[in-house]
Protein backbone atom coordinates (compact mmCIF):
# COMPACT_ATOMS: atom_id res chain seq x y z
CA UNK A 1 0.00 0.00 0.00
CA UNK A 2 1.35 3.73 -1.18
CA UNK A 3 -0.42 6.66 -0.19
CA UNK A 4 0.78 9.37 -2.20
CA UNK A 5 0.98 12.64 -0.38
CA UNK A 6 0.85 16.27 -2.62
CA UNK A 7 2.80 18.69 -0.87
CA UNK A 8 2.46 22.57 -1.48
CA UNK A 9 4.81 24.49 -2.72
CA UNK A 10 6.92 25.26 0.46
CA UNK A 11 6.77 21.44 1.67
CA UNK A 12 3.38 21.25 3.67
CA UNK A 13 1.19 18.21 3.21
CA UNK A 14 -2.35 18.82 1.64
CA UNK A 15 -3.53 16.67 3.95
CA UNK A 16 -2.85 14.78 7.18
CA UNK A 17 -0.57 12.00 5.46
CA UNK A 18 -1.38 9.65 8.31
CA UNK A 19 -5.06 9.67 8.46
CA UNK A 20 -5.05 9.48 4.96
CA UNK A 21 -3.00 6.16 4.91
CA UNK A 22 -5.42 4.49 7.62
CA UNK A 23 -7.92 5.10 5.00
CA UNK A 24 -6.85 3.75 1.88
CA UNK A 25 -6.09 0.61 4.52
CA UNK A 26 -9.00 0.64 4.98
CA UNK A 27 -10.77 0.75 1.54
CA UNK A 28 -8.40 -3.08 0.96
CA UNK A 29 -9.70 -4.07 4.24
CA UNK A 30 -13.24 -3.43 2.77
CA UNK A 31 -12.98 -6.02 0.11
CA UNK A 32 -10.99 -8.51 2.45
CA UNK A 33 -7.03 -7.57 1.06
CA UNK A 34 -4.45 -8.32 3.90
CA UNK A 35 -1.52 -5.13 3.95
CA UNK A 36 2.18 -6.49 4.43
CA UNK A 37 3.27 -2.78 3.99
CA UNK A 38 1.69 0.51 4.12
CA UNK A 39 3.79 3.81 3.77
CA UNK A 40 3.70 7.59 2.40
CA UNK A 41 5.06 8.71 -0.51
CA UNK A 42 5.60 12.26 -0.27
CA UNK A 43 5.04 14.15 -4.02
CA UNK A 44 6.35 17.59 -4.48
CA UNK A 45 6.12 17.33 -8.53
CA UNK A 46 4.51 14.69 -10.52
CA UNK A 47 6.33 12.72 -13.03
CA UNK A 48 4.74 11.97 -16.21
CA UNK A 49 5.46 8.20 -16.51
CA UNK A 50 5.35 6.87 -13.13
CA UNK A 51 4.11 9.53 -11.00
CA UNK A 52 6.77 9.64 -8.28
CA UNK A 53 9.84 9.96 -8.39
CA UNK A 54 12.83 7.73 -9.68
CA UNK A 55 13.99 7.24 -6.13
CA UNK A 56 10.79 6.16 -4.34
CA UNK A 57 9.40 3.24 -8.08
CA UNK A 58 13.43 1.96 -6.88
CA UNK A 59 12.72 1.98 -3.13
CA UNK A 60 9.42 0.28 -4.01
CA UNK A 61 10.58 -1.78 -6.21
CA UNK A 62 12.97 -3.22 -3.50
CA UNK A 63 9.84 -4.04 -1.10
CA UNK A 64 8.05 -5.77 -3.95
CA UNK A 65 11.03 -7.90 -4.44
CA UNK A 66 11.44 -8.82 -0.90
CA UNK A 67 7.37 -9.20 0.00
CA UNK A 68 6.54 -10.61 -3.29
CA UNK A 69 2.93 -9.09 -3.39
CA UNK A 70 -0.41 -10.27 -5.85
CA UNK A 71 -1.52 -6.15 -5.63
CA UNK A 72 0.13 -3.24 -4.91
CA UNK A 73 -2.23 -0.71 -4.20
CA UNK A 74 -1.28 3.37 -5.16
CA UNK A 75 -3.87 5.53 -3.11
CA UNK A 76 -3.77 7.84 -5.87
CA UNK A 77 -4.94 8.30 -9.05
CA UNK A 78 -2.81 6.77 -11.95
CA UNK A 79 -3.11 7.07 -16.24
CA UNK A 80 -3.20 4.05 -18.22
CA UNK A 81 0.64 4.72 -19.39
CA UNK A 82 1.74 5.39 -15.29
CA UNK A 83 0.45 2.20 -14.10
CA UNK A 84 1.51 -0.35 -16.93
CA UNK A 85 5.13 1.64 -16.04
CA UNK A 86 4.79 0.88 -12.60
CA UNK A 87 3.47 -2.53 -13.19
CA UNK A 88 6.98 -3.18 -15.36
CA UNK A 89 9.17 -1.48 -12.68
CA UNK A 90 7.41 -3.53 -9.73
CA UNK A 91 6.86 -6.53 -10.86
CA UNK A 92 3.24 -7.21 -10.23
CA UNK A 93 0.04 -6.22 -10.64
CA UNK A 94 -1.30 -2.25 -9.55
CA UNK A 95 -4.31 -0.66 -8.78
CA UNK A 96 -5.06 2.94 -8.49
CA UNK A 97 -7.62 4.99 -5.89
CA UNK A 98 -10.14 4.64 -8.75
CA UNK A 99 -10.06 0.92 -9.67
CA UNK A 100 -9.73 -0.16 -5.56
CA UNK A 101 -13.04 1.93 -5.01
CA UNK A 102 -14.36 0.46 -7.82
CA UNK A 103 -13.99 -3.27 -7.09
CA UNK A 104 -15.68 -2.48 -3.21
CA UNK A 105 -18.63 -1.06 -4.97
CA UNK A 106 -18.98 -4.49 -7.08
CA UNK A 107 -18.76 -6.38 -4.16
CA UNK A 108 -21.12 -4.22 -2.15
CA UNK A 109 -23.56 -3.09 -5.44
CA UNK A 110 -26.88 -5.77 -4.49
CA UNK A 111 -29.60 -4.40 -6.38
CA UNK A 112 -29.95 -4.76 -10.48
CA UNK A 113 -29.61 -0.67 -10.86
CA UNK A 114 -26.31 -0.80 -8.39
CA UNK A 115 -24.81 -3.79 -9.94
CA UNK A 116 -25.54 -1.56 -13.83
CA UNK A 117 -23.67 1.68 -12.24
CA UNK A 118 -20.84 -0.02 -10.80
CA UNK A 119 -20.54 -2.02 -14.44
CA UNK A 120 -20.97 1.17 -16.33
CA UNK A 121 -18.11 2.97 -13.87
CA UNK A 122 -15.94 0.11 -14.75
CA UNK A 123 -16.46 0.09 -18.50
CA UNK A 124 -15.74 4.05 -18.78
CA UNK A 125 -12.46 3.53 -16.60
CA UNK A 126 -10.96 0.14 -18.50
CA UNK A 127 -12.02 1.61 -21.96
CA UNK A 128 -9.04 4.04 -21.69
CA UNK A 129 -6.44 1.50 -20.52
CA UNK A 130 -7.73 -1.64 -22.82
CA UNK A 131 -5.92 -4.33 -21.03
CA UNK A 132 -6.00 -7.71 -21.33
CA UNK A 133 -8.65 -8.25 -18.85
CA UNK A 134 -11.48 -7.78 -21.42
CA UNK A 135 -10.62 -10.76 -23.46
CA UNK A 136 -13.18 -12.99 -22.21
CA UNK A 137 -15.75 -10.74 -23.98
CA UNK A 138 -14.34 -12.12 -27.42
CA UNK A 139 -16.31 -15.73 -25.99
CA UNK A 140 -19.45 -13.58 -26.64
CA UNK A 141 -18.47 -13.61 -30.52
CA UNK A 142 -19.92 -16.92 -31.11
CA UNK A 143 -21.04 -17.13 -34.65
CA UNK A 144 -22.24 -13.50 -35.06
CA UNK A 145 -20.57 -11.85 -38.33
CA UNK A 146 -21.78 -8.56 -37.50
CA UNK A 147 -19.31 -8.63 -34.76
CA UNK A 148 -16.52 -8.27 -36.46
CA UNK A 149 -14.21 -9.77 -39.06
CA UNK A 150 -10.96 -11.86 -38.73
CA UNK A 151 -8.63 -8.93 -39.53
CA UNK A 152 -10.01 -7.11 -36.66
CA UNK A 153 -7.05 -6.75 -33.83
CA UNK A 154 -7.66 -7.65 -30.33
CA UNK A 155 -7.61 -3.78 -28.91
CA UNK A 156 -9.95 -2.55 -31.72
CA UNK A 157 -12.33 -5.67 -30.55
CA UNK A 158 -12.10 -4.85 -27.07
CA UNK A 159 -12.84 -0.54 -28.09
CA UNK A 160 -15.97 -1.95 -29.85
CA UNK A 161 -17.29 -4.51 -27.34
CA UNK A 162 -16.72 -2.34 -24.29
CA UNK A 163 -18.77 0.61 -26.11
CA UNK A 164 -21.51 -1.53 -26.94
CA UNK A 165 -21.94 -2.63 -23.68
CA UNK A 166 -22.02 0.96 -22.33
CA UNK A 167 -24.35 1.89 -24.36
CA UNK A 168 -26.76 -1.11 -23.17
CA UNK A 169 -26.56 -0.20 -19.96
CA UNK A 170 -26.96 3.14 -20.19
CA UNK A 171 -30.28 2.07 -22.08
CA UNK A 172 -30.61 -0.09 -18.81
CA UNK A 173 -30.29 3.11 -16.54
CA UNK A 174 -32.65 5.40 -18.42
CA UNK A 175 -34.97 2.69 -17.80
CA UNK A 176 -34.70 2.88 -14.09
CA UNK A 177 -34.73 6.16 -13.86
CA UNK A 178 -38.03 6.64 -15.42
CA UNK A 179 -39.24 4.06 -12.55
CA UNK A 180 -37.82 5.99 -10.05
CA UNK A 181 -39.19 9.01 -11.46
CA UNK A 182 -42.42 7.52 -11.14
CA UNK A 183 -42.05 6.67 -7.65
CA UNK A 184 -41.09 10.20 -6.97
CA UNK A 185 -44.31 11.12 -8.53
CA UNK A 186 -46.21 8.56 -6.32
CA UNK A 187 -44.76 9.69 -3.29
CA UNK A 188 -45.28 13.52 -4.09
CA UNK A 189 -49.10 12.61 -4.40
CA UNK A 190 -49.17 11.47 -0.75
CA UNK A 191 -46.89 13.56 -0.25
CA UNK A 192 -44.28 13.32 2.43
CA UNK A 193 -41.29 15.27 2.84
CA UNK A 194 -37.96 13.26 2.24
CA UNK A 195 -34.87 13.77 4.33
CA UNK A 196 -31.83 12.28 2.74
CA UNK A 197 -28.54 11.07 5.06
CA UNK A 198 -25.05 11.98 3.19
CA UNK A 199 -22.00 12.16 4.51
CA UNK A 200 -18.49 10.81 4.44
CA UNK A 201 -18.20 7.01 3.95
CA UNK A 202 -18.23 5.51 7.41
CA UNK A 203 -19.62 8.36 9.28
CA UNK A 204 -22.62 6.23 10.81
CA UNK A 205 -25.37 7.24 8.82
CA UNK A 206 -26.55 3.39 8.62
CA UNK A 207 -26.69 3.22 12.39
CA UNK A 208 -28.51 6.34 12.42
CA UNK A 209 -30.74 5.54 9.71
CA UNK A 210 -31.27 1.73 11.47
CA UNK A 211 -31.98 3.62 15.18
CA UNK A 212 -34.83 6.10 13.52
CA UNK A 213 -36.72 3.76 12.02
CA UNK A 214 -36.08 0.24 13.33
CA UNK A 215 -34.67 -0.95 10.05
CA UNK A 216 -31.94 -3.64 9.37
CA UNK A 217 -29.70 -2.02 7.05
CA UNK A 218 -26.00 -3.19 6.54
CA UNK A 219 -24.58 -1.03 9.28
CA UNK A 220 -20.63 -2.32 9.65
CA UNK A 221 -17.20 -0.72 10.39
CA UNK A 222 -16.34 -0.58 7.07
CA UNK A 223 -16.55 2.06 4.03
CA UNK A 224 -18.94 1.69 1.52
CA UNK A 225 -20.96 -0.32 3.85
CA UNK A 226 -23.95 1.00 2.33
CA UNK A 227 -24.12 0.99 -1.60
CA UNK A 228 -27.68 0.55 -2.54
CA UNK A 229 -30.02 3.56 -1.56
CA UNK A 230 -33.09 2.49 0.93
CA UNK A 231 -36.05 4.84 2.15
CA UNK A 232 -37.90 4.25 4.85
CA UNK A 233 -41.42 5.75 6.64
CA UNK A 234 -40.93 7.92 9.49
CA UNK A 235 -43.90 10.11 12.27
CA UNK A 236 -41.74 12.26 13.75
CA UNK A 237 -42.79 13.48 17.35
CA UNK A 238 -45.66 16.29 16.50
CA UNK A 239 -47.08 13.71 14.00
CA UNK A 240 -45.11 14.84 10.87
CA UNK A 241 -44.62 11.91 8.67
CA UNK A 242 -41.49 11.84 6.26
CA UNK A 243 -39.79 9.79 4.19
CA UNK A 244 -35.96 8.77 5.46
CA UNK A 245 -33.26 7.92 2.51
CA UNK A 246 -30.13 6.10 2.88
CA UNK A 247 -27.14 7.11 0.67
CA UNK A 248 -23.94 5.96 -0.36
CA UNK A 249 -21.26 7.56 1.65
CA UNK A 250 -19.29 9.65 -0.02
CA UNK A 251 -15.00 9.93 -0.07
CA UNK A 252 -12.16 12.45 -0.79
CA UNK A 253 -11.26 12.39 -4.48
CA UNK A 254 -14.36 10.02 -5.55
CA UNK A 255 -13.62 8.81 -8.90
CA UNK A 256 -15.55 11.04 -11.41
CA UNK A 257 -16.87 7.83 -13.29
CA UNK A 258 -18.39 7.08 -9.98
CA UNK A 259 -19.99 10.31 -10.04
CA UNK A 260 -21.51 10.04 -13.01
CA UNK A 261 -22.60 6.55 -13.14
CA UNK A 262 -24.39 7.07 -9.23
CA UNK A 263 -25.95 10.07 -10.64
CA UNK A 264 -29.24 8.37 -10.82
CA UNK A 265 -28.75 6.76 -7.48
CA UNK A 266 -28.02 10.37 -5.91
CA UNK A 267 -31.06 11.88 -7.64
CA UNK A 268 -32.63 11.34 -4.43
CA UNK A 269 -30.24 13.56 -2.76
CA UNK A 270 -31.37 16.20 -5.37
CA UNK A 271 -35.15 15.70 -4.98
CA UNK A 272 -35.22 15.62 -1.33
CA UNK A 273 -36.74 18.26 0.97
CA UNK A 274 -33.88 18.43 3.39
CA UNK A 275 -30.73 17.17 3.52
CA UNK A 276 -29.01 15.48 6.52
CA UNK A 277 -25.31 15.71 6.52
CA UNK A 278 -23.97 13.22 9.42
CA UNK A 279 -20.54 13.79 10.36
CA UNK A 280 -18.20 12.10 12.59
CA UNK A 281 -17.14 14.51 14.74
CA UNK A 282 -14.45 12.32 16.54
CA UNK A 283 -12.61 11.51 13.16
CA UNK A 284 -9.27 13.20 13.28
CA UNK A 285 -10.02 14.92 9.38
CA UNK A 286 -14.36 15.32 10.30
CA UNK A 287 -13.53 19.21 9.23
CA UNK A 288 -11.92 18.08 5.67
CA UNK A 289 -14.37 15.22 5.52
CA UNK A 290 -17.12 18.06 5.63
CA UNK A 291 -15.27 20.04 2.88
CA UNK A 292 -15.26 16.86 0.17
CA UNK A 293 -18.79 16.10 1.19
CA UNK A 294 -20.14 19.77 0.66
CA UNK A 295 -18.33 19.29 -3.08
CA UNK A 296 -19.54 16.51 -3.95
CA UNK A 297 -23.24 18.01 -2.80
CA UNK A 298 -22.12 21.19 -4.91
CA UNK A 299 -20.70 18.68 -8.40
CA UNK A 300 -24.07 16.64 -8.34
CA UNK A 301 -26.01 20.11 -8.58
CA UNK A 302 -27.67 20.48 -5.11
CA UNK A 303 -29.78 24.02 -5.23
CA UNK A 304 -27.95 26.42 -2.50
CA UNK A 305 -31.29 27.29 -0.87
CA UNK A 306 -31.81 23.28 -0.21
CA UNK A 307 -31.82 23.28 4.04
CA UNK A 308 -28.73 20.99 4.92
CA UNK A 309 -28.81 20.28 8.89
CA UNK A 310 -25.24 19.04 10.36
CA UNK A 311 -25.72 15.32 12.92
CA UNK A 312 -22.32 15.52 14.76
CA UNK A 313 -22.72 11.78 15.50
CA UNK A 314 -20.52 9.13 17.67
CA UNK A 315 -19.69 11.94 20.70
CA UNK A 316 -20.22 8.98 22.56
CA UNK A 317 -16.14 8.74 21.57
CA UNK A 318 -15.13 11.91 22.40
CA UNK A 319 -13.75 13.14 25.85
CA UNK A 320 -15.79 14.31 28.14
CA UNK A 321 -15.57 17.86 27.94
CA UNK A 322 -15.53 17.57 24.09
CA UNK A 323 -19.16 16.09 24.33
CA UNK A 324 -20.17 18.20 26.88
CA UNK A 325 -19.48 21.38 24.63
CA UNK A 326 -21.19 20.08 21.48
CA UNK A 327 -24.24 18.83 23.75
CA UNK A 328 -24.55 22.63 25.24
CA UNK A 329 -24.10 23.94 21.46
CA UNK A 330 -26.98 20.88 20.22
CA UNK A 331 -30.20 22.44 18.23
CA UNK A 332 -28.56 26.01 18.23
CA UNK A 333 -28.55 27.02 14.59
CA UNK A 334 -28.72 23.68 11.93
CA UNK A 335 -26.34 20.97 14.14
CA UNK A 336 -27.27 18.73 16.53
CA UNK A 337 -24.96 16.01 18.28
CA UNK A 338 -25.85 12.61 18.59
CA UNK A 339 -25.05 9.01 19.28
CA UNK A 340 -26.64 6.72 16.59
CA UNK A 341 -25.04 3.77 18.63
CA UNK A 342 -26.19 4.73 22.25
CA UNK A 343 -29.10 6.88 20.94
CA UNK A 344 -28.04 9.80 22.72
CA UNK A 345 -29.39 13.19 21.61
CA UNK A 346 -32.03 11.35 18.70
CA UNK A 347 -35.27 13.33 20.58
CA UNK A 348 -33.89 16.51 20.00
CA UNK A 349 -32.65 15.54 16.51
CA UNK A 350 -36.06 14.48 15.52
CA UNK A 351 -37.73 17.81 17.08
CA UNK A 352 -34.94 19.62 14.34
CA UNK A 353 -35.96 17.60 11.93
CA UNK A 354 -39.70 18.65 11.94
CA UNK A 355 -39.08 21.99 12.51
CA UNK A 356 -36.61 21.49 9.26
CA UNK A 357 -39.45 20.32 7.01
CA UNK A 358 -41.91 21.77 8.82
CA UNK A 359 -40.59 25.53 8.21
CA UNK A 360 -42.83 26.86 5.18
CA UNK A 361 -46.30 25.38 6.71
CA UNK A 362 -49.15 27.06 6.42
CA UNK A 363 -51.70 27.67 9.59
CA UNK A 364 -55.52 26.56 8.75
CA UNK A 365 -58.45 26.41 10.47
CA UNK A 366 -61.04 23.32 10.63
CA UNK A 367 -64.74 23.30 11.66
CA UNK A 368 -66.44 20.24 11.85
CA UNK A 369 -69.64 18.01 12.88
CA UNK A 370 -68.34 16.27 15.86
CA UNK A 371 -69.90 13.14 14.37
CA UNK A 372 -67.77 13.06 11.24
CA UNK A 373 -64.59 10.93 12.61
CA UNK A 374 -63.19 10.15 9.29
CA UNK A 375 -62.38 13.72 8.56
CA UNK A 376 -60.99 14.29 11.59
CA UNK A 377 -59.07 11.19 11.67
CA UNK A 378 -57.95 12.18 7.35
CA UNK A 379 -57.03 16.11 8.74
CA UNK A 380 -54.60 13.82 12.17
CA UNK A 381 -53.04 11.54 9.19
CA UNK A 382 -52.10 14.19 6.67
CA UNK A 383 -51.42 16.91 9.31
CA UNK A 384 -49.79 18.70 12.39
CA UNK A 385 -52.74 19.43 14.61
CA UNK A 386 -52.65 22.14 17.31
CA UNK A 387 -55.42 22.99 19.31
CA UNK A 388 -58.61 21.63 19.00
CA UNK A 389 -62.03 22.56 21.44
CA UNK A 390 -65.46 21.28 21.29
CA UNK A 391 -68.78 23.04 21.24
CA UNK A 392 -72.42 22.85 20.71
CA UNK A 393 -71.76 19.56 18.72
CA UNK A 394 -68.83 21.18 16.46
CA UNK A 395 -65.03 20.03 16.83
CA UNK A 396 -62.48 23.17 16.01
CA UNK A 397 -59.06 22.62 15.30
CA UNK A 398 -56.01 24.41 14.21
CA UNK A 399 -53.68 22.44 11.25
CA UNK A 400 -50.41 23.31 9.73
CA UNK A 401 -49.82 21.51 6.56
CA UNK A 402 -46.99 21.79 3.34
CA UNK A 403 -48.20 24.60 1.19
CA UNK A 404 -48.90 22.33 -1.44
CA UNK A 405 -51.27 19.98 0.65
CA UNK A 406 -53.49 23.48 0.35
CA UNK A 407 -55.65 22.69 -2.61
CA UNK A 408 -56.32 19.12 -1.67
CA UNK A 409 -57.55 20.34 2.01
CA UNK A 410 -59.66 23.08 0.43
CA UNK A 411 -61.23 20.44 -2.06
CA UNK A 412 -61.72 18.00 0.44
CA UNK A 413 -63.13 20.30 3.38
CA UNK A 414 -64.64 22.89 1.11
CA UNK A 415 -66.13 25.87 3.36
CA UNK A 416 -65.50 24.27 6.84
CA UNK A 417 -61.37 25.27 6.13
CA UNK A 418 -59.60 28.60 5.93
CA UNK A 419 -56.59 30.05 6.38
CA UNK A 420 -55.80 31.56 9.91
CA UNK A 421 -53.17 34.05 8.37
CA UNK A 422 -53.29 35.56 5.37
CA UNK A 423 -55.91 35.76 2.87
CA UNK A 424 -58.78 33.33 3.32
CA UNK A 425 -59.07 30.51 1.07
CA UNK A 426 -62.16 30.89 -1.79
CA UNK A 427 -64.93 28.91 -0.76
Amino acid sequence: MVHVEPKTRDGRALRDGPARLEEAVGLTAAIHLDVVWAGIAPLARPVPATLLGRGKVEEIAALAKEFEPEIVMVNATLSPVQQRNLEKAWGTKVLDRTALILEIFGERAQTREGTLQVELAHLNYQRSRLVRSWTHLERQRGGFGFLGGPGESQIESDRRLISERIVKIKKELEQVKRTRGLGRQARKKVPYPVIALVGYTNAGKSTLFNRLTDSEVLAKDLLFATLDPTMRGLKLPGGTRVIRSDTVGFIADLPTELVAAFRATLEEVLEADVIAHVRDVAHEETQAQKADVLAILSELGVPEDRPILEVLNKVDLLDEGARRGLEAQSGRGDAWSVSALTGAGIPVLLAGFEAAVTRGNIALALTLDGSDGESLAFAYRHAQVGELRERAGKIRLTLRIAPQERARFEQRYAKKIKLIEGVESET
